[in-house]
């Protein structure tokens, strides 16, 4: 069976018991959370969050750049008022440059992704600090609200602040 058809089987079984249809789509704790695709985290567990608790938006290295339109709707239609930026340790962001990316793209798919900024980087705290003043330079998030960035050290499980 593909992973794609398990998932359907699962989510089967999932609806059979689901109760959250009427839950409001406004985070109960007005938080959104910026954080990488990594398959090995589970933000939800990982930072105490129950369904209907908080939004979080997923790519590739957690980088606010590609989460700005989200963000922007978080907070102006759904009332979000505080964001956490979270990276994390043995992120795959950190091992390529946007020149090796390109590159294969180039010759699996023969597509130009010149244009295209991929955001790899090669210090993790310095990756959240750039975040968070990409972050403060967008003039469509609020300045006025608390935005903090962190590390999630896959090994133990702990997050611990950037300043």
């Amino acid at each position: 069976m593909s992973a794609i058809n398990d998932m359907l089987a699962a989510n089967e079984r999932f609806a059979a018991t689901y109760t959250m249809g009427d839950m409001p789509p406004q985070p109960r704790r007005k938080l959104t959370i910026v954080a990488c695709m990594d398959a090995r985290i589970d933000p939800a567990p990982a930072l105490g969050l129950h369904p209907g608790d908080a939004h979080i938006i997923r790519n590739a290295g957690g980088r606010v750049v590609e989460a700005l339109r989200s963000l922007a709707i978080s907070q102006q239609l759904l009332g979000t008022e505080e964001v956490a930026i979270i990276h994390h340790t043995r992120c795959g962001m950190a091992t390529f440059a946007d020149d090796d990316i390109r590159g294969r793209l180039r010759d699996t798919l023969n597509a130009d992704a010149d244009h295209i900024a991929f955001l790899p980087f090669r210090d993790l705290e310095q990756s959240v600090r750039d975040d968070l003043e990409a972050y403060r330079q967008s003039p469509i998030v609020r300045q006025d609200i608390p935005v903090r960035g962190f590390v999630y050290e896959v090994e133990t499980g702990r997050l611990r602040e950037v300043n």
